[in-house]
């Protein structure tokens, strides 16, 4: 009897503290989870502020932007302040939108098909000394851009291409290592099995690369397109180099107008036009985000 009783209170206290333990372990977790939302929260609005405070510095008024403390919610909003900066003759909006849209589609273009092209190459052929050339296209990471710019500058002087995007675009089409290198590392995860049975039924190297390498590399693809769409959509150091007419202007350089082009700086135009010339980048991020993570991780699960 002493003994059953005793077995049965062991098994109850054991029970009670197995339903304690998950109790609190599921506790536990719901506060870790809480914790990393709220942390997330946080983190979002800190990284957004920046975007909230250009969107609402250009609906303020000169009176507003003068006011201490600053007012986080501008009232009256004023919207004729894009209106003001989008249709200045001195700053013809138009024209550097255009030439920003031609030079980001077609530098981009450039980049993914000879970055892929070149990609294919190292991830699919098999030649001698195929690794070393692959670790020498990843040596020219390492050099800055700083250091080949003179000698590229009186090349492109020599040739007669200076004032045009000829020193912008031309380069693309020879690659880039980085893309190349994300390139590879996701071709390398596609069975090679399927190169094999098209060269049996004889198809050249190019088509395998045009019908079925191609079609199975989307979201890599997109994320390089996205990445090369900012990268030369923001790009202020080149054209500053190598473009000199207002009519070859792209938007960074249109924007850095509203800084030595008035007798005194207006924020509020300015933000206005920043706020313009961040939309596409919003857009295309929107619209490529979910290729992001399948594109970049994808592209390290194989070693070379």
């Amino acid at each position: 009897m002493s003994a059953a009783s005793t077995s049965g209170i062991s098994t109850s206290s054991l029970l009670g503290i197995r339903i304690g333990w998950h109790r609190r372990k599921r506790i536990l977790t719901t506060t870790r989870r809480t914790l990393s939302y709220l942390l997330v929260c946080a983190l979002s609005v800190v990284f957004a502020l920046p975007l909230y405070w250009a969107v609402a510095t250009s609906l303020k008024t000169e009176q507003q932007l003068a006011m201490v403390p600053p007012e986080w919610v501008p009232n009256p909003v004023d919207w004729a302040n894009y209106a003001e900066a989008l249709s200045s003759p001195t700053r013809p909006f138009l024209s550097a939108f255009q030439n920003t849209l031609m030079y980001t589609l077609v530098a981009g273009f450039g980049v993914i098909v000879s970055s892929a092209l070149v990609a294919y190459g190292f991830s699919r052929l098999d030649f001698d000394g195929r690794n070393i050339l692959f670790v020498l296209v990843l040596c020219t990471m390492m050099l800055p851009s700083q250091v080949t710019l003179i000698p590229q500058y009186l090349v492109f002087r020599t040739l007669g291409w200076l004032d045009s995007f000829k020193p912008l675009i031309v380069p693309a089409y020879f690659g880039s290592a980085y893309y190349i290198f994300l390139l590879r590392q996701f071709y390398l995860t596609l069975p090679r099995e399927l190169d094999e049975a098209a060269l049996i039924d004889g198809a050249s190297h190019l088509t395998i690369f045009r019908r079925i390498i191609l079609p199975l590399s989307t979201p890599i693809l997109v994320t390089v397109a996205a990445f090369t769409f900012i990268a030369h959509w923001n790009d202020f150091f080149g054209p500053l180099i190598y473009l000199d007419s207002m009519s070859n202007y792209v938007l960074s350089q249109w924007l850095a107008l509203f800084r030595v082009d008035s007798s005194h700086l207006r924020i509020d135009y300015l933000m206005a036009g920043s706020v313009v010339s961040v939309i596409p980048i919003i857009l295309v991020f929107l619209q490529c985000q979910r290729y992001f993570i399948t594109g970049i991780t994808m592209s390290g699960l194989r070693e070379g």
